[in-house]
């Protein structure tokens, strides 16, 4: 995906390191990330536009809509991310005017006027950090519930590694953020009201210019400017003050951390009160700024300094919440969602079955396809310009790689494996270059399971051999995938019985193929919660029904929805089906 992050800032801040943290995590993926900003700092990968978010004059602003529809256009951005309140606002009127799905990252308290109220300007939309940004966006800002998911720090959790307690002759504490707004004012505090600062030596980590007001402080503070190593830093401290992004790296290195922000002191951070610190973003985030009692903190402080815990079991707790990857992974899949819904589409995953040559291998059920219509599908496709996917290949390049910019792509399955498979359709593949995904019966020979229905029964059609399905594997062209044992509906047959007819397919087509499989199809597309847990259990990452599932495949990888190609679906049909629109207009 080609994805545009914005932010407006004059100086370092938490979103810029969220953004390219994440944004440098999305790159190594495959994804092409820009920038746009009024600075940016910190190193990272992708392309950086300056613009004065922060010049916010009505002449301004038309200028940074009209920038950004530029930006969008000359690279095709997929998805703008935007990361404040300057940047959102912009960018959401630039999306309108380009249809662009857009999201936004709410990283702090939101100021609650009557214009916000009505115009959110998040896009489709928001991630909060922390829990205390989405309730206040809830009741403060009347921002629907539906629109809001909580979206953590990623952080590099390789980055920052457990440090032994340092052996310091006098208490080392660091202090770690800005100089200039709420920080500032909370900074100048500590300095002025909370820190004895001839007991501790005070190191202050800050990408401000040092204001005026704390040139008092210069003989008893190390200031220390903007600090590339910020591990270095706090491996070499006693105690560590800060919140955020500051208190979790603090945390990680299992460092004593006094987590206060903005809005509240959370104190030392602890195993008990864990939960409430990521609440509030460690204290960031609260209903007011600076609602602090700032004569009780240097007892806080001291006791901070003095008291021993697990400071491992802490770091594991963060781990978990933050993760890079995790976070990232997470971010992918709302940027997926926001995609596929705001525009309405979704990459087409059709689904045949059977292939006839002549009238007289017509069926009872219409599950068949004239082998010279099947041709002109695949003319129809390759003039098109698709290319075929298999979900071996989405295993290994992750979903979001079907939204790949200047890409059409589709999946082509097909149901239960029959003799003219290889003999029909094999030949079409090799001619078109095209790949396909075949879900194979193994235990009949032939298609039982519609010959013997009572109501309805099917002429009997011949499955393929295994040396036939081995062959069509080894081209490379062709994916087997599960589809049970004898083709029965999964519903009507008890846990155990679904495990068997799952798993003893799944063995013997690895046996046959000297490969593990990727995915498995529900005969019938009928298919229960057991069902759906017995594949994920026994190891498919994937599996797709029929007309049930979510409209975006990636939003249940074990209900993903096909389209069915019938009889009677000649070529005008086809192009009806794989527009990309298609499922969200049959439902």
């Amino acid at each position: 995906m080609n994805i545009l992050m914005a932010l407006s800032q004059l100086e370092v801040t938490g979103a810029e390191v969220y953004a390219t943290t994440v944004g440098d995590a999305l790159t190594a993926r495959g994804h092409r990330v820009f920038y746009v900003s009024d600075t940016l700092t910190k190193p990272h990968q992708g392309e950086f536009f300056m613009l004065r978010f922060n010049k916010r004059s009505i002449p301004r602003r038309f200028w940074h809509v009209c920038y950004l529809v530029y930006l969008i256009k000359k690279h095709r951005i997929q998805l703008v991310h935007a990361h404040s309140r300057a940047s959102s606002w912009s960018c959401y009127i630039a999306c309108k005017l380009t249809g662009t799905p857009m999201l936004t990252t709410v990283h702090g308290r939101q100021p609650v006027h009557a214009s916000r109220k009505n115009f959110h300007a998040l896009g489709d939309r928001a991630l909060a950090v922390c829990e205390a940004v989405r309730e206040q966006l809830v009741t403060g800002l009347r921002v629907s519930p539906e629109l809001i998911a909580i979206g953590r720090n990623g952080i590099d959790t390789e980055h920052y590694q457990p440090m032994p307690a340092p052996d310091n002759h006098k208490p080392v504490i660091s202090i770690i953020g800005r100089l200039t707004g709420p920080k500032g004012e909370l900074c100048y505090r500590l300095l002025d009201q909370c820190l004895d600062l001839e007991c501790y030596r005070v190191k202050i980590a800050s990408g401000s210019q040092v204001p005026e007001r704390f040139q008092r402080f210069q003989d008893k503070v190390e200031f220390l400017g903007y600090v590339q190593d910020v591990p270095e830093l706090m491996a070499h401290s006693d105690l560590v003050i800060g919140a955020g992004r500051v208190a979790m790296e603090a945390i990680l290195m299992q460092r004593p951390v006094f987590a206060v922000g903005e809005a509240e002191a959370v104190g030392l951070v602890t195993t008990e009160n864990i939960d409430a610190a990521m609440a509030s973003n460690f204290g960031d985030i609260g209903p007011n700024d600076l609602d602090i009692d700032f004569a009780a903190l240097p007892v806080r402080i001291t006791d901070a300094l003095n008291t021993c815990f697990n400071n491992a079991t802490l770091a594991g707790t963060v781990r978990a919440a933050y993760d890079l990857q995790a976070v990232t992974d997470e971010l992918e899949h709302h940027y997926q969602s926001v995609i596929v819904h705001r525009l309405r589409r979704e990459i087409p995953i059709i689904m045949y079955h059977r292939f006839i040559r002549d009238d007289s291998e017509k069926g009872v059920h219409g599950t068949y396809l004239h082998v010279n219509m099947l041709e002109k599908h695949f003319k129809l496709l390759k003039r098109l310009g698709y290319e075929t996917l298999t979900f071996a290949e989405l295993a290994d390049r992750g979903m979001a790689s079907r939204l790949e910019a200047g890409k059409k792509y589709i999946i082509i399955t097909v149901d239960d494996g029959y003799k003219d498979n290889f003999e029909l359709l094999f030949p079409l593949l090799k001619k078109y270059g095209f790949k396909a995904v075949i879900y194979a019966v193994t235990g009949e020979t032939f298609n039982r399971w519609d010959v013997e229905n009572p109501e309805n029964p099917e002429k009997t059609v011949e499955l393929m051999t295994p040396a036939q399905i081995k062959e069509m594997a080894n081209s490379g062209l062709v994916e087997f995938g599960g589809h049970t044992l004898t083709h029965p509906k999964l519903d009507q047959l008890g846990r155990e019985q679904q495990r068997i007819e799952i798993a003893e397919n799944k063995t013997q087509l690895e046996q046959l193929l000297g490969h593990k499989l990727t995915s498995f199809a529900y005969p019938f597309g009928i298919h229960n919660e057991d069902s759906k847990q017995l594949a994920k259990e026994l190891g498919y990452p994937f599996a797709v029904a029929t007309n049930s599932g979510p409209l975006a495949m990636h939003e249940d990888r074990y209900q993903i929805r096909r389209i069915a190609i019938f009889p009677r679906t000649d070529v005008f049909g086809l192009w009806r089906k794989i527009k990309g629109n298609y499922v969200f207009r049959k439902n």
